[in-house]
Protein backbone atom coordinates (compact mmCIF):
# COMPACT_ATOMS: atom_id res chain seq x y z
CA UNK A 1 0.00 0.00 0.00
CA UNK A 2 1.16 3.36 -0.27
CA UNK A 3 1.52 5.20 2.75
CA UNK A 4 -0.74 7.93 3.60
CA UNK A 5 0.37 11.06 5.19
CA UNK A 6 -1.34 14.23 3.81
CA UNK A 7 -3.24 15.00 0.42
CA UNK A 8 -3.67 18.15 -0.81
CA UNK A 9 -6.14 16.99 -4.47
CA UNK A 10 -9.58 18.24 -5.84
CA UNK A 11 -12.59 16.09 -5.14
CA UNK A 12 -15.68 15.17 -6.49
CA UNK A 13 -19.51 15.71 -5.11
CA UNK A 14 -21.37 12.74 -5.64
CA UNK A 15 -24.87 14.24 -4.09
CA UNK A 16 -25.97 10.51 -3.41
CA UNK A 17 -27.30 8.69 -0.01
CA UNK A 18 -27.33 4.98 0.87
CA UNK A 19 -24.66 4.38 -2.02
CA UNK A 20 -24.44 0.25 -1.83
CA UNK A 21 -21.20 -1.28 -2.87
CA UNK A 22 -23.08 -3.16 -6.06
CA UNK A 23 -23.75 0.82 -7.31
CA UNK A 24 -19.76 1.09 -6.33
CA UNK A 25 -18.65 -1.91 -8.40
CA UNK A 26 -21.18 -4.14 -10.25
CA UNK A 27 -21.30 -8.12 -9.54
CA UNK A 28 -20.58 -8.85 -13.05
CA UNK A 29 -16.56 -7.14 -11.78
CA UNK A 30 -16.80 -9.83 -8.94
CA UNK A 31 -14.84 -12.06 -10.99
CA UNK A 32 -12.18 -10.90 -10.92
CA UNK A 33 -8.95 -11.48 -8.60
CA UNK A 34 -6.93 -9.09 -8.98
CA UNK A 35 -7.72 -5.00 -8.81
CA UNK A 36 -6.36 -4.07 -11.74
CA UNK A 37 -9.33 -2.83 -14.12
CA UNK A 38 -11.77 -2.44 -11.10
CA UNK A 39 -11.51 1.20 -11.89
CA UNK A 40 -13.17 1.04 -15.53
CA UNK A 41 -16.21 -0.67 -13.67
CA UNK A 42 -16.33 2.14 -11.20
CA UNK A 43 -20.04 3.13 -10.87
CA UNK A 44 -20.31 1.83 -14.39
CA UNK A 45 -24.60 1.85 -14.03
CA UNK A 46 -24.35 6.06 -13.55
CA UNK A 47 -20.96 6.19 -15.68
CA UNK A 48 -22.00 4.73 -18.80
CA UNK A 49 -24.68 4.77 -21.27
CA UNK A 50 -26.27 1.41 -22.27
CA UNK A 51 -24.34 1.86 -25.62
CA UNK A 52 -21.00 1.82 -23.40
CA UNK A 53 -19.96 5.60 -24.01
CA UNK A 54 -19.74 7.50 -20.82
CA UNK A 55 -22.39 9.05 -19.72
CA UNK A 56 -21.85 12.98 -19.56
CA UNK A 57 -24.31 13.90 -17.19
CA UNK A 58 -22.56 11.95 -14.62
CA UNK A 59 -20.21 13.44 -12.35
CA UNK A 60 -17.05 11.69 -12.75
CA UNK A 61 -16.90 12.13 -16.14
CA UNK A 62 -17.63 16.07 -15.81
CA UNK A 63 -13.83 17.25 -17.34
CA UNK A 64 -13.75 19.66 -14.76
CA UNK A 65 -13.49 16.36 -12.01
CA UNK A 66 -11.06 14.59 -13.97
CA UNK A 67 -8.05 13.63 -11.27
CA UNK A 68 -9.81 14.39 -8.26
CA UNK A 69 -8.31 11.94 -5.24
CA UNK A 70 -11.27 13.17 -2.64
CA UNK A 71 -14.81 11.69 -3.09
CA UNK A 72 -17.32 13.47 -1.10
CA UNK A 73 -20.34 11.54 -0.49
CA UNK A 74 -23.78 10.87 1.45
CA UNK A 75 -24.41 9.24 4.39
CA UNK A 76 -24.48 5.36 4.33
CA UNK A 77 -21.61 5.23 2.36
CA UNK A 78 -20.74 1.47 1.12
CA UNK A 79 -23.84 -0.30 2.44
CA UNK A 80 -24.81 -3.59 0.99
CA UNK A 81 -22.18 -6.41 0.55
CA UNK A 82 -19.07 -7.03 1.54
CA UNK A 83 -17.26 -6.98 -1.42
CA UNK A 84 -13.59 -5.46 -0.81
CA UNK A 85 -14.40 -4.66 -4.76
CA UNK A 86 -15.74 -1.68 -3.94
CA UNK A 87 -12.71 -0.15 -2.27
CA UNK A 88 -10.37 -1.44 -5.35
CA UNK A 89 -12.72 0.36 -7.53
CA UNK A 90 -12.70 3.33 -5.78
CA UNK A 91 -8.62 3.39 -5.19
CA UNK A 92 -8.00 1.73 -8.98
CA UNK A 93 -10.34 5.02 -10.50
CA UNK A 94 -7.59 7.16 -7.95
CA UNK A 95 -9.21 8.17 -4.84
CA UNK A 96 -7.32 7.89 -2.06
CA UNK A 97 -10.33 9.20 0.31
CA UNK A 98 -14.08 9.48 0.40
CA UNK A 99 -15.48 12.05 2.82
CA UNK A 100 -19.07 10.95 4.17
CA UNK A 101 -21.42 11.71 6.73
CA UNK A 102 -21.04 8.04 7.68
CA UNK A 103 -20.01 4.76 6.10
CA UNK A 104 -21.21 0.91 6.30
CA UNK A 105 -19.29 -0.96 8.81
CA UNK A 106 -17.83 -3.14 6.57
CA UNK A 107 -16.77 -0.94 3.81
CA UNK A 108 -15.23 1.74 6.56
CA UNK A 109 -12.79 -1.36 7.59
CA UNK A 110 -12.29 -2.28 4.20
CA UNK A 111 -11.35 0.71 3.19
CA UNK A 112 -8.98 1.46 5.50
CA UNK A 113 -7.38 -2.18 5.35
CA UNK A 114 -6.88 -1.31 1.23
CA UNK A 115 -5.23 2.22 1.38
CA UNK A 116 -8.34 4.27 1.04
CA UNK A 117 -9.13 6.97 3.94
CA UNK A 118 -12.70 7.11 4.76
CA UNK A 119 -13.31 10.59 6.49
CA UNK A 120 -16.60 10.87 8.61
CA UNK A 121 -17.92 14.64 9.02
CA UNK A 122 -21.17 16.32 9.87
CA UNK A 123 -23.40 15.72 7.22
CA UNK A 124 -23.88 20.49 6.96
CA UNK A 125 -20.11 20.24 6.57
CA UNK A 126 -20.73 17.67 3.35
CA UNK A 127 -23.17 19.76 2.27
CA UNK A 128 -21.17 23.09 2.27
CA UNK A 129 -18.45 20.76 0.83
CA UNK A 130 -20.87 19.59 -1.99
CA UNK A 131 -21.48 23.31 -2.95
CA UNK A 132 -18.18 24.21 -2.31
CA UNK A 133 -16.97 22.03 -4.82
CA UNK A 134 -19.49 22.55 -7.69
CA UNK A 135 -18.71 26.32 -7.74
CA UNK A 136 -15.79 25.84 -7.60
CA UNK A 137 -14.17 22.60 -9.21
CA UNK A 138 -10.18 23.70 -9.01
CA UNK A 139 -10.99 23.74 -5.18
CA UNK A 140 -8.04 21.83 -3.31
CA UNK A 141 -9.31 20.20 -0.44
CA UNK A 142 -6.42 19.07 2.19
CA UNK A 143 -6.61 16.20 4.22
CA UNK A 144 -3.86 15.31 7.29
CA UNK A 145 -4.10 12.19 8.43
CA UNK A 146 -1.07 13.07 11.09
CA UNK A 147 -3.60 15.58 12.28
CA UNK A 148 -6.38 14.44 11.58
CA UNK A 149 -8.10 17.23 10.13
CA UNK A 150 -9.90 18.58 6.82
CA UNK A 151 -8.66 22.34 5.62
CA UNK A 152 -10.17 24.57 3.24
CA UNK A 153 -8.07 27.01 1.10
CA UNK A 154 -10.12 29.70 3.36
CA UNK A 155 -8.40 28.28 6.89
CA UNK A 156 -11.75 26.19 7.62
CA UNK A 157 -10.67 23.14 9.32
CA UNK A 158 -12.66 20.20 10.51
CA UNK A 159 -11.44 17.34 12.86
CA UNK A 160 -11.91 13.50 12.09
CA UNK A 161 -11.79 10.57 14.19
CA UNK A 162 -9.65 7.21 13.36
CA UNK A 163 -8.53 4.13 15.01
CA UNK A 164 -5.12 4.34 16.20
CA UNK A 165 -3.82 1.48 14.62
CA UNK A 166 -5.34 1.82 11.57
CA UNK A 167 -4.01 5.01 11.68
CA UNK A 168 -0.38 3.76 12.09
CA UNK A 169 -1.07 1.71 9.50
CA UNK A 170 -2.26 3.68 6.82
CA UNK A 171 0.79 6.60 7.71
CA UNK A 172 3.33 3.57 7.08
CA UNK A 173 1.42 1.94 4.05
CA UNK A 174 0.88 -1.35 6.11
CA UNK A 175 -2.47 -3.67 5.24
CA UNK A 176 -2.74 -6.28 7.87
CA UNK A 177 -0.27 -9.18 6.46
CA UNK A 178 2.47 -5.88 5.99
CA UNK A 179 2.11 -5.54 9.57
CA UNK A 180 2.68 -8.70 10.82
CA UNK A 181 5.45 -9.34 8.36
CA UNK A 182 7.09 -5.85 9.51
CA UNK A 183 7.18 -7.95 13.20
CA UNK A 184 8.75 -11.05 11.56
CA UNK A 185 11.96 -10.22 13.72
CA UNK A 186 10.14 -9.58 16.94
CA UNK A 187 8.29 -13.20 16.13
CA UNK A 188 11.90 -15.13 15.16
CA UNK A 189 12.77 -13.75 18.52
CA UNK A 190 10.15 -14.75 20.60
CA UNK A 191 9.78 -18.04 19.08
CA UNK A 192 13.95 -18.67 19.15
CA UNK A 193 13.58 -18.55 22.91
CA UNK A 194 14.30 -21.13 25.11
CA UNK A 195 11.50 -22.84 26.70
CA UNK A 196 10.95 -25.24 29.37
Amino acid sequence: MEPFTTLNATAVPLRAENVDTDQIIPARYLTAVTKAGMGDGLFSWWRYLPDGSPNPDFVLNKPEHQGAQILIAGRNFGSGSSREHAVWALTEYGFRAVISPGFADIFYNNSLKNGLLPVTLPEEVVHMLWDLVEEQPDVRIRIDLPNQTVTLPDGQQYPFDIDPFRKRCLLQGLDDLGYLLAKEPEIAAYEARPRW
